[in-house]
């Protein structure tokens, strides 16, 4: 293979249909699991829309046996037209000494009124001898009557939980758990990674002895992984290269301890990187970005910056050589085009970045000709980022940097003086507030407002477009999104400077803001003024067109 030289079966590998991978997503239950999520009844009916409209196959949607609010959810979802998405309710085999008809679990299931019904059921025999205190035969019996009776109303989906451990600690048994859920009904067979601890070749060799085991059943074979060794999403590939044709995660890899197979990652590698495989119907990738995000917003969690092809900085370059070397073939640095998974490239400027990185930037102001320009912008970054400035985050506060040095930046406004009177009580309602008073000139007249807010940086912010808004009103669809503040030098203790981030939008963007100072207040102000003055010659610019 080294001398360049395809074996047959490679080739026909790459020659035949694509076969189809479906993606079955268990956000809504596996995900809720992880530590931080908590989704209310409209973010469960809100996410499991937007997975179908992608084309998700199957959406997990609960545990109607748990909380009431899977129930509603079932009851809810059942009204919307999905398209091919299927909905599937989660749930245990029968109990012990009971009938799978007398079963609350199972009940519970049938009640819930979906297409699929997704059973778990135990692999592993010390788990079912000294976890469930049952024999080897009640739980093959427990698996099998399960699915048989839930396979009367709808597609059964077995997961076998434990199965890689099961398998190392007695294979016959773990493959006879499945050959019960096949005899059963079963239509799919999903080998689970509880523990997330197997490697990605033991995964090949486990799912290859688990299709062998069942070829006498027409079932599917699917996988289920956790990442406690940082290796969901490689042992979800390994899997389908050993003939899985289902793939379970969570979207951004979500769930309890470390997390499961990021559905994200392991749907951009099947349909851009892998050669054979079809996932989505075949369709494109470019929703991947917006749904990550989506989904980070709905569960009230931080984006993972660095999570691969959808993060932040996926594709952000910030070394000099790296963004020379862009600049000139994308792919040096890239190993795929951002765009074809909705993300896009950044060029982030610090005391690292060479002429390059100030050139990609810069590009919107026309001065990539000017050499004495860039390096003077290139000297004044490197002179800010030694007090504790980073524009990685703030490319407003850049973009006015670009201004004031090439003698293009006209102010808005000038402020005067603003005064914080902090740490009040309402007397009415029992709660603290800030109270901001700002004094600002623009042109020749003066303006003099006064907001109050929950803090002092929030009254800062009312109060500020507050007394600017009569010159400006296009300041009342502007909104301070975010605030973060950081300690640059820790050892200076209180007397610290510090790093404030603001980021604002309006109904078009989003943009980030820097101030840096040893008084908080005062960072504050530097940022919130950037973001003020960022907008306004933003709207300035777009009347001039």
């Amino acid at each position: 293979m080294g001398s360049g030289v395809f074996s047959l079966s490679a080739l026909s590998k790459y020659s035949m249909t694509d076969r189809p991978i479906q993606i079955y997503d268990t956000t809504l239950r596996d995900g809720s699991q992880g530590e931080g999520v908590s989704f209310s009844l409209q973010d469960k009916l809100n996410i499991a829309r937007r997975l179908a409209e992608i084309g998700i196959n199957f959406i997990e949607g609960g545990y109607p046996l748990s909380n009431e609010k899977d129930v509603a959810f079932f009851k809810q979802i059942r009204k919307d037209n999905l398209g091919d998405s299927k909905i599937c309710a989660f749930g245990m085999t029968r109990r012990r000494a009971m009938k799978a008809a007398d079963d609350p679990g199972m009940k519970a299931l049938v009640a819930a009124e979906t297409p699929c019904i997704t059973l778990v059921g135990k692999t592993w025999d010390y788990h079912a001898t000294d976890v469930l205190n049952v024999t080897l035969e009640e739980n093959l019996a427990m698996i099998g009557e399960s699915a048989e009776f839930l396979g009367r109303g709808a597609e059964v989906i077995y997961d076998a939980e434990h199965f890689f451990d099961g398998y190392k600690a007695n294979p016959e048994y773990a493959i006879e758990t499945l050959r019960a859920a096949a005899s059963a009904g079963a239509k799919y067979l999903v080998l689970c990674d509880t523990n997330g601890g197997t490697l990605p070749e033991q995964v090949a060799e486990v799912t290859r002895a688990a299709i062998d085991g069942t070829r006498d059943y027409e079932v599917r074979v699917g996988i289920h992984t956790h990442n406690d060794g940082e290796l969901a999403v490689a042992n979800s590939l390994a899997a389908v290269d050993a003939g899985a044709s289902q793939v379970q995660g969570t979207i951004n890899g979500i769930g309890e301890r470390c997390g499961n197979a990021d559905l994200i990652s392991v749907m951009a590698n099947l349909a851009l990187k892998k050669k054979g495989y079809q996932v989505l119907g075949g369709r494109d990738m470019k929703h991947l970005t917006e749904l990550s995000r989506y989904v980070y917003e709905t569960a009230n969690l931080q984006w993972r910056g660095g999570q691969p092809f959808v993060g932040q900085s996926a594709f952000a370059h910030k070394g000099g050589m790296h963004v020379h070397a862009i600049n000139k073939a994308a792919k040096t640095y890239e190993h795929i085009d951002p765009a074809l998974v909705g993300n896009e490239r950044r060029i982030l400027v610090s005391e690292l970045s060479g002429r390059s990185n100030i050139v990609a930037v810069a590009t919107k102001h026309n001065i990539q000709d000017d050499r004495e320009l860039m390096d003077k912008i290139l000297s004044e970054v490197v002179r800010l980022e030694n007090q504790g400035y980073q524009f990685e985050n703030a490319g407003a506060s850049f973009d006015l940097l670009i201004k004031k040095l090439s003698n293009t930046f006209t102010p808005h406004f000038e402020p005067i003086k603003y005064r914080i009177v902090a740490g009040d009580r309402d007397s009415s309602s029992g709660g603290v507030f800030a109270e901001a008073i700002i004094k600002l000139k623009v042109g020749e007249e003066l303006w003099f407002d006064a907001a109050e807010g929950h803090g002092p940086v929030n009254a800062l912010d009312a109060g500020l477009r507050k007394a600017l808004s009569g010159a400006f009103p296009c300041l009342h669809d502007m909104k301070l999104i975010d605030y973060k503040v950081r300690v640059v030098d820790s050892g200076a203790g209180t007397a610290a400077a510090i790093r404030v981030n603001i980021e604002s939008g309006d109904t078009k963007e989003t943009w980030g803001t820097i101030g840096v100072s040893d008084n908080i207040i005062a960072a504050s102000w530097q940022a919130l003024t950037d973001a003020v003055e960022y907008k306004l010659h933003k709207e300035r610019s777009a009347n001039s067109v």
